[in-house]
């Protein structure tokens, strides 16, 4: 369906007619020299998505592309349209998850289209942001380009924060004196930082290609706004492969500290084996009954045994206590 429609007049927004009427999305608006229309769309049907492509003469694979919500971000060139897909990125603290949504972006010389999927990133607030900006408006498609872009990224920074708060977690938890099952944790987490790796990662060139003005369309103060979200997508792209080390750090350390805590098990079991095999020796010793057996018709012969029993038991355990076997 079609969330919005409107002309942009030198930063300022022009309403075309009633905003529930679906049908105005499906008409192109002739624009005047620095004028641009932004067609917003959310989850549209194939034959909704023909129709967009028909009237802004899009590309077929661009198009196609559009139409499916499993792309990886990208930035392609279609004629005078750009074609850039984003991933839509929040998280979801209760079951430590990433979930992800999809933009894809039809930028030409005086229109923008917007196809969005999921229940991620809403272009609403971003449009009536930007709306509020008539300065950077004034830019045409490519602020729109850019108002996207960055309201995409710093809600990619949000979510390194979220996981920097759980791998916090994780690294408290492993070094912790209490003994804790984490790899679940910790697998969980690196499965949610490689989603989030896959969304930043290729995002980096194009908005590279954009810092450095790579079309025309793009101004020295336009590729200004670029380099921001450029350098804001540097920075998750570093926390991501931080955390993403961290936790590699924190598994191996978490399988040191089960070896080790594995090892203090054995010892104690081992202690306590000494302390019950010790006594029964000497039990065995003295209960074979042969007559010719020293002590054997003694009679403080069964105390002795229980006194030496208790002794050797008592010295062994004194011993393992000191060296921390108990």
């Amino acid at each position: 369906m079609i969330v919005d429609n409107a002309l942009y007049h030198q930063g300022k927004r022009v309403q075309l007619g009633d905003a529930d009427d679906q049908s105005l999305g499906w008409a192109r608006v002739p624009c005047d020299p620095g004028d641009f229309q932004w067609v917003g769309i959310h989850d549209p049907s194939p034959d909704e998505l023909e129709l967009i492509a028909r009237t802004f003469d899009l590309h077929p694979l661009a198009v196609e592309d559009a139409g499916d919500s499993h792309q990886r971000p990208k930035l392609e060139r279609y004629g005078d349209t750009l074609f850039l897909v984003l991933k839509t990125l929040w998280y979801v603290d209760e079951e430590d998850a990433v979930e992800t949504g999809e933009i894809n972006l039809f930028v030409g010389k005086d229109f923008v289209v917007t196809v969005r999927h999921g229940h991620g990133i809403d272009l609403a607030k971003a449009r009536r942001d930007l709306e509020h900006r008539a300065q950077v408006l004034e830019h045409g498609p490519m602020a729109v380009l850019y108002a996207i872009c960055d309201r995409v990224v710093d809600e990619y920074e949000k979510v390194g924060q979220e996981l920097e708060m759980d791998v916090d977690e994780v690294e408290e938890s492993v070094f912790s004196e209490a003994r804790t099952n984490d790899s679940n944790r910790i697998y969980v987490l690196k499965r949610e930082i490689a989603e989030v790796r896959r969304a930043v990662m290729p995002l980096r060139e194009p908005m590279r290609k954009f810092a450095m003005g790579v079309d025309e369309r793009i101004t020295v103060e336009t590729a200004t706004y670029f380099r921001d979200v450029a350098d804001h997508l540097q920075r998750v792209s570093e926390v991501i492969d931080s955390l993403d080390v961290l936790l590699s750090t924190a598994f191996d350390a978490h399988l040191a500290r089960i070896s080790v805590q594995q090892n203090e098990d054995m010892r104690k079991i081992s202690a306590g084996a000494a302390l019950i095999v010790v006594p029964t020796l000497v039990a065995g010793i003295y209960g074979m009954n042969f007559d010719h057996m020293p002590e054997l018709h003694w009679r403080l012969g069964y105390p002795f045994a229980l006194l030496l029993m208790a002794a050797i038991a008592g010295g062994l355990f004194t011993w393992f206590k000191k060296s921390g076997w108990l």
